[in-house]
């Protein structure tokens, strides 16, 4: 997985929900306390690389637990759900190919929810939120559900680019296969796409197999985050991270099996190429065998006669004719 940025000052995004619409948009954090105290208000606001400063100012208006912020401030958290008596603590990780390299880039995302507000954290912004806000825009009927509606719209997002991502990966498997059962050999490309595609495999599975977990958390009743209304739409989102995680294993063993199989192909024809080496040899050796007799110093048929000459000559062209025909048929050559 990528490297976190170096964490620098960020800008903040702050919107305010009243009973479901949409009330206000980029006041202070400063301010956030004061429209909480309204019952029927939720409140957003998402910061990019935060500096302490600026999560201590979140701690202080929403009552944060300081492990919880501390985990923020120290990058590559484990895709985990934390349960605190103010608050949950959330760590998941949107994902995708780095064009220039082809490895996997991931970007952590850290989410405090309380009753009324949804805190998120980037830690860069190879994330696109602005996807995200307009998937909430999309469903006015369902945002009068408050911090479970947004913080649906937010995993439901990460979740279908996890879907995306593996459904690519899927595709370069295939490609490995094709190749795998080509008439030339595999060269150094194919090998080192190949070890590239089971390391993105592996830091995938890192990042999307703690999903299930994490959702399926959730929609646990002790939670009260997920009200009745909304559950179908958790299941669903629990629904796409099984297949997600099954579909990585399944690449996961598929990519084992393809790997195995080029090692056997490799023995293969090197056991190919050892019978073509042997069956010249021994096309070789018929000649240096007659060549040899007829060169000792003794009185041989034809000896010093030009019917000796040819004599030899014919039956050397015979034998390796007859066993050029030989390995042909065994397949040998």
């Amino acid at each position: 997985m990528s490297a976190s940025p170096t964490r620098q000052a960020s800008a903040c995004r702050t919107r305010l929900y009243r009973n479901g619409v949409v009330a206000a948009e980029g006041f202070p954090i400063a301010e956030v306390s004061d429209h909480l105290a309204d019952p029927s208000a939720t409140v957003w606001f998402d910061l990019c690389a935060p500096t302490p400063a600026e999560l201590g100012a979140i701690s202080e208006e929403l009552g944060l637990h300081e492990l919880a912020v501390e985990d923020v401030l120290h990058d590559r958290q484990r895709p985990k759900l934390d349960v605190y008596d103010s608050h949950l603590f959330l760590a998941v990780y949107a994902v995708g190919l780095d064009t220039d390299s082809g490895l996997l880039r991931s970007t952590e995302i850290d989410m405090f929810v309380t009753r009324q507000a949804l805190v998120t954290v980037r830690e860069s912004d190879d994330f696109d939120i602005d996807a995200v806000v307009k998937g909430w825009d999309a469903s006015p009927d369902l945002a009068k559900h408050g911090v479970g509606y947004l913080l649906h719209g937010l995993l439901d997002a990460v979740v279908d680019g996890q879907f995306e991502l593996i459904q690519a990966l899927d595709g370069q498997v295939e490609q490995l296969e094709e190749c795998l059962f080509d008439d030339r050999p595999l060269g150094k490309d194919w090998q080192q796409g190949a070890f590239a595609l089971r390391k993105n495999l592996v830091d995938f599975r890192r990042v999307a197999l703690p999903m299930r977990e994490v959702v399926n958390s959730l929609l646990r009743r002790d939670v009260h985050v997920v009200e009745p209304t909304l559950v179908p739409y958790y299941q669903d989102v629990y629904d796409h991270v099984l297949r997600v995680t099954e579909w990585t294993d399944s690449l996961r063993d598929l990519l084992g099996n393809i790997r195995e199989t080029h090692l056997t192909q490799q023995g293969y024809r090197l056991n190919t190429i050892m019978k073509k080496v042997s069956s010249i040899a021994a096309i070789i050796a018929v000649p240096t065998m007659v060549f040899g007799f007829y060169g000792q110093n003794v009185p041989y048929p034809g000896s010093g006669q030009s019917i000796g000459f040819w004599t030899s000559t014919i039956i050397t062209v015979l034998a390796c004719c007859l066993l050029y025909w030989v390995f042909r048929k065994k397949n040998w050559l």
